[in-house]
């Protein structure tokens, strides 16, 4: 199974990367529109994991973009952001996605997050 991580911060992304990839084959980006080429490079993630706060594209309009897109669109986006407000998780939430985790974040949470997401999308 294929995790498209999003995060400006390389050392984040890495972090996120090493603790899934005994587990998940895992691509990272650092923006939105790197994202948006590797995805119409024919590559189709389980699974989209983006932070909020980034350069040249932020993660609420990278989901728009994904969400309207009819070939991506059924991919499910997990958020992974330090803005902790009800207000951003409700905006994600409406913008489609799945899952919503404030950083710093528990790596065994996350993966058991992930683990249910990737299960309820292959039924």
């Amino acid at each position: 199974m294929k995790i498209l991580v999003i995060d400006d911060k390389e050392t984040l992304s890495d972090l996120v990367a090493q603790f899934l990839s005994s587990s998940y084959d895992v691509t990272t980006k650092s923006n939105g529109i790197e994202a948006l080429a590797w995805l119409q490079q024919s590559n189709v993630p389980d699974l989209i994991i983006t932070d909020l706060q980034m350069p040249k594209m932020g993660g609420l309009e990278f989901i728009d973009q994904v969400k309207q897109s009819g070939f991506f669109s059924e991919i499910p986006v997990m958020v992974l952001s330090c803005k902790s407000s009800s207000k951003d998780r409700i905006e994600c939430l409406k913008a489609g996605a799945v899952d919503y985790m404030v950083k710093p974040f528990n790596p065994e949470e996350l993966l058991i997050r992930i683990e249910n997401i990737l299960e309820n999308t292959n039924q």
